[in-house]
């Protein structure tokens, strides 16, 4: 299984980003999908998640900022983040759930400037 991260970068607050995960090596749509984020000298925290029937759940200090989304025909999901504030900085890392087996992709760092 390959989870390939994609899409962050340098960023003013207020901007906006879009983050992508493109799977390979697994059956895409059975999958729950997911983002997580570790800021420096930080745990690991959830994100947000979209289930295999789409169903969405988001941590309280994204939530009407982010967006998740998955397209299952090109086996990527993404994240849609507005309205970014500097402490939204951090590496954000796509998951995969399914079966009792999590997969990680490789981190991708969004830096927010204020």
């Amino acid at each position: 299984v390959q989870l390939q991260a994609s899409g962050g970068g340098l960023v003013q607050a207020g901007g906006s980003l879009r983050l992508s995960c493109a799977a390979s090596g697994l059956i895409f749509s059975r999958n729950r999908m997911g983002w997580y984020r570790q800021a420096p000298g930080k745990q690991r925290d959830m994100v947000a998640h979209i289930t295999s029937d789409y169903s969405t759940m988001y941590a309280d200090s994204v939530k009407g900022r982010f967006t998740i989304s998955r397209d299952n025909a090109k086996n990527t999901v993404y994240l849609q983040m507005n309205s970014l504030k500097p402490e939204d900085t951090a590496v954000y890392y796509c998951y995969s759930y399914y079966g009792g087996r999590n997969y990680w992709g490789q981190g991708t760092l969004v830096t927010v400037s204020s």
